[in-house]
């Protein structure tokens, strides 16, 4: 697995959003701000979030561990350790 820098990572996130939440733009999202308080995401629409970055990355996602993804910037730093530990 080539390893992906942090910007890479949060392209790919976005990717992931955008067919669920195409107001999520990239300049409008704060990193650091939970991701489910600046856009209408429920809860299924983050299931098929997880499932698309899942299906980008090839990364599994325990339901587990869905706590720790609640920002763009903790979600990239998820993903990194996740192909890290893959890799």
């Amino acid at each position: 697995m080539t390893e992906m820098d942090a910007d890479s990572l949060r392209q790919v996130v976005f990717a992931a959003l955008r067919p669920i939440a195409p107001e999520a733009a990239p300049g409008e999202v704060r990193g650091d701000l939970p991701l489910r308080d600046q856009i209408d995401l429920d809860s299924m629409d983050f299931l098929h979030f997880v499932v698309a970055l899942h299906d980008r990355l090839g990364i599994d996602i325990p339901e587990s561990d869905y706590p720790h993804l609640t920002t763009i910037d903790a979600i990239v730093a998820y993903l990194q350790l996740r192909r890290r530990a893959s890799g």
